[in-house]
C-alpha cells in the first residue's frame, strides 16, 4: 500500500565530501556508511513536491510545495542483499501541518520555514532556483542547466547519488525504521552554472558549519518523476 504519492520534479543535488566521523553519530542502527570511490558525501537537496496524495486522497491546499533537505548515504545488509538508502539530517517544507504529520507518523526530522521557487525553462536551458528563509535571511540554490535530458552513466557519481531507494530513520541507539521509495531511473541535465547561499550551521548544526565555506564536489539536476512512498515501515531492532 502506498502512503504517499506525488511527483518530484527538478531535483537539485549539491554534493559535498565530508569526514565520515561527522556522520557516524547519526547512523541508524544496522546501517553502514555508503562510500563512493572511498569517500562519503552529504547532499543539499532542493525540489518540488507536486500533487501530493495520502492514501490516494489529494491534500487540499497542501499538495504542492518546495522541500529542501540535507541527507547522507548508507547501506544495510538484509539476508545477503545490500540495500542502499538515505538518512535525512533535516527536511524543511513551508507547511507546519506537513511537517507535523511527517514527524508524528514517521519520526522524521521535518521543520516548517518559508520557502519559494522560480523555474525558467526554454528549449535551450533550465534555470531552477529554490529559496528558504532562516532568521529573516533568504538562502538559495540556483542552477542553470541544459534543457536536453541525458541518461545517467552506470557506476558514475550521478548513479551513486540518485540510485538509493530506501530511507532509514534513527529511532534510538538500537532501533531503526526502514521504508521504500519507488520511482523510475531519472534522466539528468548537464549543469552550466550554480549559485549557493546556505547557512549550514543555522540549518543543520555546528558539525556542518564548515560546509558553508567548503568547495562542492558536484552539482546535479534530475528531471524527476512520479514517486510512491510505501506505508509499510520495517521496525528493526539491534542488540
Amino acid at each position: 500500500m502506498n502512503f504517499l504519492t506525488a511527483r518530484w520534479e527538478n531535483l537539485i543535488m549539491v554534493n559535498y565530501e565530508i569526514d565520515p566521523e561527522i556522520l557516524q553519530p547519526l547512523l541508524p542502527a544496522g546501517t553502514e556508511l555508503d562510500y563512493y570511490n572511498g569517500k562519503t558525501y552529504v547532499s543539499l537537496v532542493g525540489f518540488m513536491f507536486i500533487k501530493s496524495k495520502l492514501f490516494g486522497i489529494p491534500i487540499p491546499g497542501l499538495g504542492t510545495f518546495e522541500e529542501v533537505n540535507l541527507r547522507f548515504y548508507v547501506t544495510r545488509k538484509d539476508n545477503g542483499v545490500i540495500k542502499r538508502g538515505v538518512v535525512f539530517i533535516n527536511e524543511t517544507v513551508p507547511y507546519k501541518a506537513v511537517a507535523w504529520l511527517a514527524n508524528k507518523l514517521y519520526k522524521e526530522r521535518y521543520t516548517a520555514i518559508p520557502t519559494k521557487h522560480s523555474w525558467r525553462i526554454t528549449t535551450e536551458s533550465k534555470q531552477v532556483d529554490y529559496y528558504w528563509k532562516i532568521k529573516n535571511n533568504w538562502n538559495h540554490i540556483k542552477v542553470n542547466a541544459a534543457a536536453e535530458k541525458e541518461d545517467m552513466q552506470p557506476g558514475g557519481m550521478e548513479e551513486f547519488i540518485f540510485e538509493h531507494y530506501y530511507g532509514y530513520t534513527k529511532v534510538s541507539g538500537h532501533s531503526t525504521e526502514e521504508y521504500k521509495v519507488e520511482h523510475p531511473r531519472w534522466k539528468t541535465n548537464k549543469i552550466n552554472s550554480v549559485d549557493i547561499t546556505c547557512d549550514f550551521e543555522e540549518m543543520y548544526g555546528k558539525p556542518f558549519a564548515h560546509l558553508s565555506g567548503k568547495s562542492l564536489s558536484s552539482v546535479m539536476l534530475a528531471e524527476g518523476s512520479a514517486i510512491a512512498v510505501k506505508w509499510k515501515r520495517e521496525k528493526l531492532s539491534f542488540a
